[in-house]
């Protein structure tokens, strides 16, 4: 079992040291709130030592003056000027740490400045300090989080000015890590499902050019030298070869020029809401993106009514969270409704956009005074759906992939074999 090194104050203000074990972090912040302890800084160390080796030990100390060499160091490590720049990773892991230290009984404060302490939090240690300062002068957390890092977006932030007010900040981070998990894993399922296709469209594109490239120019040759007629087949394949042979160069920056006019064409922003509109329509990814749309709509409006918020700011936030224009827009106008004195289920049906289950789901809630349950149980449905989208897009094309690959290198083989064979029947 782990062994830690503490330092905290007791209930009569003084300062005591001492060793714990404990299988993590959690429960060794657990006992030491049983003991009345309040943790100043909680360190694992190594696993104990034999008795023999702890007794002597426990006479000389040499090991507690070797570890607070690295502790100095810690210390004196420079603190990067301006906001820190967070991976969605080290934003889950800052989340889930900070909630278990609360939940365990810690204040903010001292609970940011034992993160300060560990190695293992990287950047996060920095972002600990930062806002521990920032704190310290009398200024709310969810402030901080907005001076420290632009990783904190104003959802979290609301979130986290939330919890302040209803003294409930444990319950309001635990939730947000789950949350930001959850996008998470949806993001990397979506990267999934394209990852054999890509990889069947660039193996067959690849086998085309050594087609191209390399076994058609010899089967020129081989036709030539026999002094025979070329075959229509053969003769397309050639023709095609040479071509590409010949102007390979402006074939390739046509693409990356086409591809170039493309992104600026999709990234302007008078452009954007049309493209956004076109993605919704397009086959089989419409769905997933409105099924996308849906989840995390529906799981971003659970955390932030089921943690207080007020229905309207819900929705704004909900809105600055949604990326695709035409979905915002149509937030949009729910909120307009909600703003005017109608209700949710209501603006939603004089919106048009959304599902009628979605909507009777959500009038469900509001009858029974259990909104956010029921956003939650919606969530969870349209993630069912989402997984079906994906599941019917890898069902569809994979092998419509597989199809075209086939036929395009087929044809391309069949007309060598074919020209071949007439060619060495033409020498006999």
């Amino acid at each position: 079992m782990p062994l830690f090194a503490y330092k905290a104050l007791a209930a009569n203000g003084s300062v005591t040291t001492g060793e714990i074990d404990a299988a993590d972090r959690p429960e060794a912040l657990r006992v030491l709130d049983k003991k009345g302890l309040q943790p100043v800084n909680l360190k694992e160390t190594a696993a104990p030592a034999a008795p023999k080796k702890a007794a002597q030990g426990a006479k000389s100390k040499p090991e507690p003056a070797e570890k607070a060499k690295p502790k100095a160091e810690d210390k004196e490590a420079p603190i990067p000027d301006g906001p820190i720049k967070l991976k969605r990773a080290e934003v889950v892991l800052f989340t889930e740490e900070l909630s278990d230290m609360l939940g365990a009984g810690l204040q903010l404060e001292p609970a940011l400045k034992s993160m300060e302490s560990r190695q293992e939090l990287g950047n996060l240690k920095a972002v600990s300090f930062k806002i521990r300062q920032i704190v310290r002068d009398g200024v709310n957390f969810s402030v901080a989080l907005k001076k420290v890092s632009p990783s904190f977006g104003p959802l979290y932030c609301s979130l986290a000015a939330a919890g302040e007010a209803s003294g409930a900040l444990d319950d309001i981070l635990k939730r947000q890590a789950h949350y930001l998990k959850t996008l998470a894993e949806l993001q990397a399922r979506l990267i999934l499902a394209m990852i054999y296709p890509a990889f069947l469209i660039l193996a067959g594109i690849g086998v085309s050019i050594v087609f191209v490239t390399t076994l058609i120019p010899q089967l020129t040759q081989l036709i030539k030298s026999s002094g025979g007629e070329i075959p229509l087949g053969a003769a397309i394949l050639i023709g095609v070869s040479n071509f590409l042979s010949k102007w390979w160069l402006v074939v390739l920056l046509t693409g990356i020029a086409s591809f170039i006019f493309f992104k600026a064409w999709k990234d302007n922003e008078a452009n954007k809401p049309t493209w956004d509109r076109i993605k919704l329509k397009l086959p089989l990814v419409g769905a997933v993106i409105t099924s996308r749309f849906y989840v995390q709509f529906l799981e971003t409006m659970a955390n932030l009514v089921g943690n207080g918020l007020p229905l309207l700011r819900s929705l704004e936030l909900s809105r600055d969270a949604t990326q695709n224009r035409s979905l915002r827009g149509a937030l949009d106008q729910v909120i307009a409704q909600v703003g005017d004195g109608r209700s949710f289920s209501k603006a939603l049906i004089r919106n048009g956009t959304f599902p009628a289950l979605l909507i009777d789901m959500i009038s469900v809630g509001e009858q029974t005074g259990k909104i956010d349950q029921s956003l939650r149980r919606a969530a969870e449905r349209y993630d069912k759906e989402l997984d079906k989208s994906l599941q019917r897009i890898m069902a569809l094309v994979m092998p419509a992939v597989l199809i075209v690959m086939a036929v395009l290198i087929g044809a391309m083989a069949y007309l060598m074999i074919t020209s071949i064979f007439q060619t060495m029947s033409k020498m006999q």
